[in-house]
């Protein structure tokens, strides 16, 4: 199998002379070489000159390299400066925690810490439901890996995944006011993570599973689920099933195709895809074409509802295909029917790429950048939390997908995952299927549901 390869990003300053098409010529040098051009930025315009911030995405420093050649060939272009502001951004980490509460005086001091604590300790000793009044056990989600399926790195430890934990705690507290606590365990043994999993639960509102390779992470949240009074959701599973169903929706909207009559294929029955084809098959009602590399992931799939299938049929019937196979380039240009809908979601490059797939006859395409499971786990957790809710179910997961697919402009496949607005939509949908299929111990009153 082809890894696909994790892109670096740089950020290349040029000086160039403020003349009409130099910029053009400049752009076009560095994607004829093959770089990939994201944010411009003007840091100065002069009369003879402009300084100008480039971030350009390269496959490796060879590649880099390449591209600085063909730039250095320009008339009236110098290269100033290369910088890497990823590692800039990421270092000291990107979270801390910080204390609600600013301790200025004794007076303070007393109430937070020792003697005032502890009546509240002997509150909660007499009623531990009030953990949720006076602590911040009802706010906190645990973000566990043991760093075995990272992102499109595969099996890099878990401490080398921890930018990545550290990356979705830092975006369930600013887009949904979570606080999300990475946790990382030196361990793939299933019953060592459950049982380390289990003596932990107690300082935590949920679990959210992280980057666990399959098929160990079916087992682990399946017990967990069982065996825990709080919520579990592993997001490679449960996350991007939500995002995908809101993507397929707003596809097939797009595309004319009525989501209850179409065939539907899942390319690769993973962590992701195996959940994928299960919550398409439910909501639709017609079982999903799935196909995969071993045997046991078909198995799981005709388990849980779905057929048994190979990529030439898939690509011959399916209406919309699902990519989730970790595979670049998979799909054949060639073997893209007119009219098909294409969600190539493996990260970070996909099985075709959307524009290749548009000008092979696909009515719609996507990839993973673009149907991130980072609009759904935010809302999710917070609607979760907020009701109270010990297990997040299907009603739970729907209601979110279809929050977002309402949330998205027309004509749009998805909605802007920055936008407060979506991620704020998702929590209060997740919160009503919560109270409406019975599982929200906290009742919410409408003003939660109107409230900005």
């Amino acid at each position: 199998m082809e890894q696909p390869k994790y892109q670096l990003m740089r950020t290349l300053r040029f000086k160039n002379d403020n003349l009409p098409g130099v910029l053009g010529k400049l752009a076009s040098a560095v994607g004829n070489a093959g770089g990939n051009i994201g944010n411009i930025r003007t840091v100065s315009l002069g009369h003879k000159h402009v300084v100008r911030d480039f971030d350009v995405f390269v496959d490796d420093e060879e590649h880099l390299n390449l591209i600085m050649q063909s730039i250095a060939k320009l008339p009236g272009v110098a290269i100033l400066e290369v910088r890497d502001e990823v590692l800039e951004l990421h270092q000291g980490g990107k979270i801390k925690v910080v204390s609600t509460v600013k301790v200025d005086s004794l007076a303070v001091l007393r109430k937070v810490y020792t003697p005032g604590v502890a009546d509240v300790c002997r509150r909660i000793q007499r009623d531990p439901s009030l953990k949720h009044t006076y602590t911040s056990i009802s706010n906190s989600v645990a973000i566990v890996t043991d760093g075995t399926r990272v992102l499109g790195l595969g099996d890099i430890g878990p401490v080398a995944g921890m930018p990545v934990m550290e990356g979705k705690a830092a975006l369930l507290q600013q887009l949904a006011g979570v606080s999300g606590i990475p946790i990382l365990l030196s361990t793939t043994d299933t019953e060592e993570i459950v049982n380390t999993i289990k003596h932990i639960s107690s300082t935590f509102g949920g679990i959210q599973l992280e980057d666990i390779a399959s098929p160990r992470c079916f087992d682990i949240y399946a017990r967990l689920r069982d065996d825990l009074d709080i919520p579990m959701m592993h997001d490679d599973q449960q996350g991007t099933s939500v995002v995908t169903l809101a993507a397929v929706l707003n596809a097939c909207k797009i595309a004319g195709i009525d989501i209850k009559k179409a065939v539907i294929g899942q390319i690769g029955l993973g962590a992701a895809g195996l959940v994928i084809a299960e919550m398409l098959f439910k909501f639709t009602g017609n079982p999903v074409m799935g196909t995969a590399r071993s045997e046991g992931s078909l198995r799981r799939h005709e388990a849980r509802g779905g057929i048994a299938s190979n990529l030439p049929e898939i690509m011959k019937k399916a209406d919309i295909v699902v990519g989730c196979s970790g595979v670049k380039g998979l799909i054949a240009p060639e073997s893209v029917r007119r009219g098909q809908v294409i969600l190539a979601l493996t990260n970070p490059e996909p099985e075709i790429e959307p524009a290749v797939a548009l000008k092979s006859g696909a009515a719609l395409a996507a990839d993973g950048k673009s149907v991130n499971n980072l609009l759904g786990f935010p809302g999710i957790w917070r609607g979760t939390l907020d009701a109270r809710a010990p297990r997040i179910n299907e009603q739970m997961l729907v209601a979110a997908a279809l929050a977002i697919s309402q949330q998205t402009p027309e004509h749009e496949l998805m909605p802007s995952i920055l936008d407060l607005k979506v991620h704020r939509a998702v929590s209060r949908a997740v919160a009503r299927a919560a109270m409406e299929s019975g599982v929200a111990r906290q009742a919410l009153d409408e003003d939660y549901f109107e409230s900005s």
